[in-house]
């Protein structure tokens, strides 16, 4: 499990934009969750977490690993 920090977030769009990106990375099992009030993300799977800022950040929000 990769536990992500994200930041930009602040409506209900937001969050399924970063969960659309999560979920496309390669290795990515499940969004196991996207949480707009405490700005974490959980990713079950074998992602490489570089690969995983990488498509937060494609998709417009901040990322880094918690």
């Amino acid at each position: 499990m990769t536990e992500l920090k994200i930041t930009g977030m602040n409506c209900e769009h937001c969050v399924r934009a970063v969960r659309d990106a999560l979920a496309a990375v390669s290795g990515v099992a499940e969004v196991a969750s996207v949480e707009l009030e405490s700005g974490r993300a959980l990713v079950d799977g074998q992602a490489d977490p570089a690969a995983l800022i990488a498509a937060v950040k494609d998709a417009g929000y901040g990322a880094e690993v918690a």
